[in-house]
C-alpha cells in the first residue's frame, strides 16, 4: 500500500471484520487482531494525508495517533491501540492477561476513527 486512499481501503476491509466479530458471542481473537490492524492502517492513512512519517512500529503509531489527535482533531485512539495490542497478545499467545475491554465500545470507537480518517482524506464533514 503506497498511498493514503489504499490504506483507508485496507482499514475499511478490516473494519468489516471488526463489526462482524464483536457480536455475541464476541470472537475476541478476531476482534483484537482486526481491530488492531484496522487502527494501524487508518493511522497510516491519516499520517500520509497530513505529511507525518509512517512507521511499522506499533509504539511509533501510538505516538502518531496522539499527534493526529492533538494537531488534526482526530479521536484519540492511542490507549485503544495499546489495549487492542494487549488483547491480541492475550488471545493469540496467552502470555498476558486479557485487558477486559467492552466489545461494543471497541467496535464503535474503531468505526468512529475510520470514519474520521475518511473525512480527513476527503475533506467532507
Amino acid at each position: 500500500m503506497t498511498n493514503a486512499q489504499d490504506k483507508l481501503l485496507l482499514a475499511r476491509g478490516h473494519l468489516a471484520d471488526v463489526l462482524e466479530a464483536w457480536h455475541e458471542p464476541t470472537d475476541w481473537k478476531d476482534l483484537s487482531v482486526y481491530g488492531f490492524h484496522c487502527l494501524e492502517a487508518a493511522i497510516d492513512a491519516a499520517s500520509m494525508r497530513v505529511g507525518l512519517p509512517t512507521s511499522r512500529s506499533h509504539w511509533k503509531r501510538v505516538e502518531v495517533a496522539m499527534e493526529l489527535h492533538g494537531s488534526w482533531g482526530l479521536p484519540d485512539v492511542s490507549e485503544l491501540l495499546r489495549g487492542l495490542n494487549d488483547a491480541r497478545k492475550s488471545h493469540l499467545y496467552g502470555d498476558i492477561p486479557d485487558p477486559g475491554m467492552d466489545a461494543e465500545d471497541v467496535a464503535s470507537r474503531i468505526e468512529e476513527y475510520v470514519n474520521a480518517v475518511e473525512q480527513l482524506l476527503t475533506g467532507t464533514p
